[in-house]
């Protein structure tokens, strides 16, 4: 996972730490949001994907009491966004960080299954 939390830092212009807490935040919106199969190949296929949820988003489709507060201000990509713009993030970076993030699921877990992902989360295609 070093290896993507090092891309994504250098690819975005952000630094590793932030970078590996909002690949984490990503990942974890999409395990709760996204087609159940599709992101659960997806975040099995990359590697370190499945810890790094688990550490800095809780784990499976209950989320804790921050998925809770983002669900009652509105949940989806605008609580994804909430949460990563709390981490010092502009649009410009969220942005970057989508494209990045999906580009490097691809290379693992290939088009079909992100395109599956990515299709089964309302707005996200604009983002990516």
């Amino acid at each position: 996972m070093s290896e993507i939390v090092t891309r994504i830092s250098e690819n975005v212009g952000i630094a590793p730490d932030v970078a590996e807490k909002a690949l984490g935040m990503m990942l974890g919106f999409l395990q709760r949001e996204a087609d159940d199969g599709a992101v659960a190949r997806m975040i099995e296929a990359m590697p370190g994907a499945p810890e790094l949820v688990a550490q800095h988003n809780g784990e499976g489709k209950s989320g804790g009491l921050l998925s809770g507060l983002m669900s009652a201000m509105g949940g989806g990509i605008m609580g994804l966004g909430q949460q990563l713009m709390s981490l010092g993030l502009g649009m410009g970076e969220i942005t970057a960080l989508a494209r990045e993030t999906m580009a490097i699921a691809r290379e693992h877990a290939g088009n079909d299954t992100v395109d599956e992902v990515v299709a089964s989360v309302p707005g996200l295609s604009q983002f990516v």
